[in-house]
């Protein structure tokens, strides 16, 4: 197997979290990207703060990775600071409508932080943000990195990353990937609308096979095709979420089959887990402890 030059998050800092969190998952922007994101203008990190804003954002932070009211114990532990610190940030996060309490005492997100994740949402596209992604998980995997949208008739790749290496997969946007034979389809059909991936299919239902095969995408976070279609071209894809917890895009890498890690559970793997996660809490996805927030249809 040869060297990659990715970086494995395994290592990075997870969400704060009473449970035991899912060691696939993670919060952190993944290697290569800037705390602002790809493309970000701004690098707050190098510029002076007001650090009691920056401690009581902890509150604010917790609650959104948890995605449920919690009490003052719980989320003052999550923030990882003692009760009788965080309730002074509390009330007056609460005079803003940053947060709220419900009847049992529980703390919420509130009607401001409703309003300005709503605004938020509105402002971003999946394909805008995922273009500058495309180039850092490329040269962070040293493969070629692709995103694919669902089309009128299944899985569609509309843009393409070449590898910074001499080698290089050729494949153009507008090709329709299969759901069967691919791993971007793959992903699709785990991840998406029964009905939709039915429809495509011409069946009614699945065979036991290709069922056991998605449980196994939804279980490890990402789906591989391993000389599929192609000879000697592997490929392994992650699922993209929005707020509703529905698989917008998929994320997937493509490379050479002798310079490709095909375990799921393997640096290559999360690299690539760590940026489809990323892109998913960007567009709104309740990323906590789960790898995935998807439901079913």
């Amino acid at each position: 197997m040869s060297q990659h030059t990715y970086k494995p998050d395994s290592g990075d800092k997870m969400d704060t979290d009473i449970s035991a969190p899912d060691p696939r998952a993670t919060s952190e922007a993944p290697p290569g990207i800037a705390a602002g994101g790809p493309g970000a203008t701004r690098d707050w990190g190098q510029s002076r703060g007001i650090q009691s804003i920056e401690v009581g954002g902890r509150l604010l932070r917790a609650l959104a990775d948890h995605g449920r009211a919690l009490s003052l114990k719980e989320l003052a532990q999550a923030a990882d600071m003692a009760p009788g610190k965080a309730h002074p940030y509390l009330v007056s996060f609460g005079k803003l409508g940053l947060i709220d309490q419900d009847s049992t005492g529980r703390y919420g997100l509130g009607p401001l932080a409703m309003e300005l994740g709503l605004i938020s949402l509105q402002q971003y596209d999946p394909i805008r943000l995922a273009e500058p992604l495309l180039v850092e998980l490329a040269r962070a995997t040293d493969q070629s990195a692709a995103t694919a949208l669902w089309g009128n008739h299944g899985p569609t790749i509309v843009r393409i990353e070449e590898a910074p290496s001499a080698v290089h997969v050729r494949m153009r946007p507008g090709t329709v990937a299969s759901l069967r034979h691919t791993a971007t389809g793959k992903a699709f059909a785990a991840f998406h609308a029964r009905e939709r991936v039915l429809e495509v299919i011409g069946q009614a239902t699945l065979d036991a096979q290709f069922e056991a095969e998605l449980a196994r995408v939804r279980a490890e976070g990402v789906s591989l095709s391993v000389d599929g279609l192609l000879r000697g071209i592997s490929a392994m894809s992650a699922p993209v979420f929005d707020q509703h917890g529905h698989m917008v895009l998929a994320l997937t890498l493509i490379g050479p089959t002798p310079a490709f890690d095909p375990d799921p559970l393997g640096p290559l793997a999360q690299t690539l887990r760590s940026y489809a996660q990323w892109l998913s809490r960007r567009l709104g996805a309740p990323l906590n402890a789960s790898a995935s927030p998807w439901r079913a249809p």
